[in-house]
């Protein structure tokens, strides 16, 4: 999983919406998607609900 992935995933399982996380990482709302959407199969999830069980670190 690339760092930016990572990045937005800790946001996400924090509960930050696409918006939030964006703004923190100077990204688009739908590139923060993207990330995510890319980053779910790698962590077998299909949902932001999952990934606060998931550790991260």
């Amino acid at each position: 999983m690339s760092p930016q992935e990572l990045q937005t995933v800790r946001l996400a399982a924090r509960g930050l919406t696409n918006r939030e996380i964006g703004a923190q990482l100077f990204l688009s709302p739908k590139t923060v998607s993207y990330h995510l959407y890319r980053a779910f199969p790698k962590l077998n999830v299909a949902s932001r609900a999952q990934l606060a069980g998931l550790d991260l670190s």
